[in-house]
């Protein structure tokens, strides 16, 4: 499940890149996302996040914080959950693009230096969307040994 093609088996369809999403694409539904990026080259991060500053607050965190949360040989850098799809995949494209939106999970990957070059998919459930990213962050973790580079709990 934690590679592209075991994405799109488990049902994760989209795969387009998150900076430029056309949420018009997106459905409305509630379900899981997922960020991914090319292991090889997106270990390098910015000093600066390219993130905006919502209610003021910078979401800049210190370059040691992001190596001691970077997972190696993985693609996947985030997992989140919304109600709306759509809506939620807005306000995080839209965080990525410097405005200060609501969406604090996941920041990290506006540090990325290729945060431009990395893809979001995602999958409807009828479930409780956060049960489901409950589970994936689990399996993860069972996995990886820990979260997703840009999660910071569960």
């Amino acid at each position: 499940m934690f590679s592209l093609d075991g994405l799109r088996v488990s049902g994760f369809t989209g795969f387009r890149r998150l900076l430029t999403l056309d949420t018009a694409s997106v459905p409305t539904d509630g379900g899981v996302y997922v960020v991914l990026a090319d292991p090889a080259v997106v270990s390098r991060f910015l000093p600066v996040s390219v993130g905006g500053h919502h209610k003021g607050k910078d979401p800049t965190v210190e370059n040691s914080v992001l190596h001691s949360n970077w997972v190696d040989n993985c693609t996947i850098v985030y997992i989140g959950k919304a109600n709306r799809l759509q809506s939620r995949l807005r306000q995080y494209r839209n965080f990525g693009q410097g405005k200060p939106v609501p969406h604090w999970g996941g920041r990290l990957i506006w540090q990325l230096e290729n945060h431009a070059d990395l893809i979001v998919c995602w999958r409807t459930t009828t479930e409780e969307p956060r049960q489901v990213e409950e589970s994936m962050l689990a399996a993860f973790e069972i996995h990886y040994g820990r979260l997703p580079f840009a999660n910071l709990s569960h």
